[in-house]
C-alpha cells in the first residue's frame, strides 16, 4: 500500500454489514463504545459511510444518525454526524444554519462559497434544495445585502474557468481594471472585481496579482484592505488567498480556530471533515510550514476526549 491516502479499511476489504453490526453493538446495552464508533467512522470514505448507513437502516430498522444523536453529545456528536453526511449535504446544512434565525454568520458563507469548485457548488445547491426545499440562491439573496450579496450570487453561478491557461495580456488588462475600479473609484465599480475574482481560473488570477504588483507597486491584498471593509473585504481577501494557495487558507483558518482563548470547534470540524478527502494532507503540510508545529499537536493540546480522538484519526 504505497499510497498514504488509502484508508485502513482497504486492507481488510470493506464490508458494510460488518461495520453496521460493529456500530450497532457499540450503541447497544449499557454505555457506548466510543472507540468502536471512532474506528469505523474515521477509517471509511464518504461513500462507504453512506453504504453503512443504508445497511444499518435495512438491518436494524433505525437511522444511524438518530442512534448516534441519542448516544453521543457535544462536539464528538457534531463531528460524527458531519461524517455521516455527503460533503455537499453537510455544507448545505452549515450554510442553512448560518442563515436561519436572527443574524447571519457571514464568515461561514464566505468560507464555503469562496473556496469551492464549480462542481462542489452545484452539488451544494442541489443538496440545499433537497434538504430544505428552498433555493440556496434565494436564501442568500434574502439574507445578505449590497456588494457582499452580489459577490456571493456571482459565486453561486459556478461558472469559474477551471482551466490552466494564462493570458498575459488579459492579466495586464485585469490588473489595470482592478486599479481603475479600486484606487480611482472604489465602491462604484465592484462589478469589475466580482467578474474577475469569481470567473477567472486560479493561475490566471495569480498572473493578474503579479501584474498588479508590477503596475502599482503593492499587493492586491493591500489595496483590498485599504479600499473595502466588512464582509466584502473578507470575501475578496478569501478569493485572493484561495487563488494564491487554498490549502494555506484552510491551514490559517484551522490555526485561528485554535489560537487564543477557547477553541472554535465548529470551524475545526467543518474544515477537517470537508477537506478530509480533498486536500487535508496538503493542508497539514501548509500548517506545519506556516506555524512551525504540526496540526496534530495543536489539536492534541486544544481539544479533549473522544472529540480529540476522532479528529486525530481523521488526520491520518
Amino acid at each position: 500500500m504505497g499510497n498514504r491516502h488509502t484508508t485502513s479499511s482497504s486492507h481488510q476489504g470493506f464490508d458494510a454489514a460488518r461495520d453496521a453490526k460493529k456500530l450497532y453493538k457499540a450503541c447497544k446495552g449499557m454505555g457506548t463504545d466510543e472507540n468502536a464508533i471512532i474506528e469505523v467512522l474515521s477509517s471509511r470514505t464518504t461513500d462507504q459511510r453512506q453504504k453503512i448507513k443504508e445497511k444499518y437502516k435495512a438491518t436494524y430498522g433505525k437511522d444511524l444518525e438518530e442512534v448516534l444523536k441519542s448516544e453521543l453529545s457535544g462536539n464528538f456528536e457534531k463531528a460524527a454526524l458531519a461524517l455521516l453526511d455527503l460533503p455537499s449535504e453537510y455544507s448545505a446544512r452549515e450554510l442553512h444554519k448560518a442563515m436561519k434565525g436572527i443574524g447571519t454568520d457571514e464568515s461561514v458563507l464566505i468560507e464555503i462559497l469562496c473556496t469551492r469548485t464549480n462542481k462542489e457548488i452545484k452539488a451544494i445547491k442541489e443538496a440545499y434544495q433537497r434538504l430544505f426545499n428552498s433555493s440556496l440562491e434565494s436564501d442568500v439573496k434574502g439574507d445578505t445585502s449590497g456588494h457582499f450579496k452580489k459577490i456571493l450570487v456571482s459565486l453561486l453561478q459556478a461558472d469559474r474557468d477551471e482551466g490552466d491557461n494564462v493570458d498575459k495580456d488579459l492579466a495586464g488588462q485585469d490588473a489595470k481594471d482592478f486599479y481603475d475600479a479600486g484606487e480611482n473609484r472604489w465602491g462604484t465599480d465592484e462589478l469589475t472585481f466580482n467578474e474577475i475574482l469569481t470567473k477567472r481560473n486560479y493561475k490566471q488570477l495569480r498572473a493578474t496579482f503579479l501584474a498588479y504588483q508590477t503596475l502599482i507597486g503593492k499587493d492586491i491584498e493591500e489595496a483590498i484592505e485599504e479600499e473595502t471593509s466588512g464582509d466584502m473585504k473578507k470575501a475578496y481577501l478569501t478569493l485572493v488567498k484561495c487563488a494564491r494557495d487554498c490549502q494555506g487558507y484552510f491551514a490559517e483558518l484551522l490555526y485561528k480556530s485554535m489560537k487564543g482563548i477557547g477553541t472554535d470547534e465548529e470551524t475545526l470540524i467543518r474544515i477537517i471533515v470537508t477537506r478530509a478527502e480533498v486536500d487535508l494532507q496538503t493542508v497539514k503540510e501548509k500548517f506545519q510550514e506556516k506555524y512551525q508545529k504540526s496540526l496534530e499537536d495543536t489539536i492534541k493540546s486544544d481539544t479533549s476526549g473522544d472529540f480529540r480522538k476522532l479528529l486525530l484519526s481523521l488526520l491520518h
